[in-house]
C-alpha cells in the first residue's frame, strides 16, 4: 500500500539532498549510475502542508521555441521532472511511468476530455550542452511526443530546480572519460487550482502510483 505523509517545506529541502541519481556514460562502456535515497523513504506521494511557488522559468522547448512554465502551464496540472536524455536508467524509468500511468488515464470516464487534455508533463534537461532541442524532441518522442521538453541555460536550470528543494550539479567529465551528472530524482505536481506544488514523488513512484493518484491531482485534489 502506498504511504503518504504531510511534510513542511524545510523538512523536504532536507530529504531531498538524500535523493540523488548520479549517472554517467563513455564512449565503449557501458553506462552506471549511483543512487541514493533518504533511509525509509518507501513513500510514493508526499502531500506538502506548505507548497511550492512554480520556478519562473523561461527556457527553450523542443521545437526551439522560447517556453514561459508559468504563462505555458497557467491554471493546468502538471508535473515537473529534472533529468536528462543520458541518463541509463532513473530518468527513462520515470519518464515512462508517467508516459504508461497518463495513458492508462485516458480510459478513466470520470474525466472529462477537457480534463484530461489539461495534464502538462515537463522534462527540463540538467544536461543542456549535449541535450539540444532537436536531441531532447528525439528521445522524448521515443516516450511520449505530448512531454513538454525544456532545455537552455545551465544556472537557470539549477535555480529553478532548487526553488523545488531538487539539488542539480553541473555534468562533470571524470578520469576514465565518463561524463557524469547528480540530480535529484524527485516528480513534483502542480495543482490546476492554485498553480502550487502540492504533491512530491521519489523515485521509487511505479506506475501504479501515478495511474492512481493523476485523476485527483487533475482535479486539483489531495492523492
Amino acid at each position: 500500500m502506498r504511504k503518504k505523509k504531510t511534510l513542511v517545506v524545510g523538512a523536504l529541502l532536507a530529504a531531498a539532498a538524500f535523493t540523488l541519481s548520479a549517472c554517467g556514460s563513455g564512449d565503449g562502456d557501458k553506462p552506471v549510475a549511483v543512487v541514493s535515497a533518504e533511509p525509509g523513504s518507501d513513500r510514493a506521494a508526499t502531500v506538502l502542508d506548505q507548497p511550492f511557488e512554480k520556478p519562473d522559468l523561461v527556457l527553450t522547448d523542443t521545437h526551439g521555441k522560447q517556453f514561459d512554465l508559468r504563462a505555458e502551464t497557467k491554471g493546468k496540472p502538471t508535473l515537473i521532472y529534472f533529468g536528462y536524455t543520458h541518463c541509463p536508467d532513473v530518468c527513462p524509468l520515470t519518464m515512462n511511468n508517467l508516459a504508461v500511468a497518463k495513458k492508462e488515464v485516458e480510459k478513466d470516464k470520470q474525466l472529462t476530455r477537457a480534463q484530461k487534455d489539461s495534464l502538462r508533463i515537463v522534462f527540463v534537461s540538467t544536461d543542456p550542452e549535449r541535450d539540444t532541442p532537436s536531441a531532447l524532441g528525439t528521445w522524448l518522442k521515443g516516450i511520449d511526443p505530448a512531454v513538454v521538453g525544456l532545455t537552455g541555460d545551465f544556472a537557470t536550470v539549477q535555480a529553478g530546480a532548487r526553488s523545488l528543494g531538487i539539488s542539480v550539479e553541473p555534468p562533470k567529465k571524470e578520469k576514465d572519460g565518463k561524463i557524469v551528472s547528480t540530480h535529484g530524482t524527485q516528480v513534483i505536481a502542480f495543482s490546476p487550482k492554485t498553480d502550487e506544488g502540492y504533491v512530491v514523488y521519489g523515485q521509487d513512484a511505479t506506475v501504479d502510483d501515478y495511474t492512481k493518484d493523476l485523476p485527483k491531482i487533475i482535479k486539483g485534489e489531495n492523492p
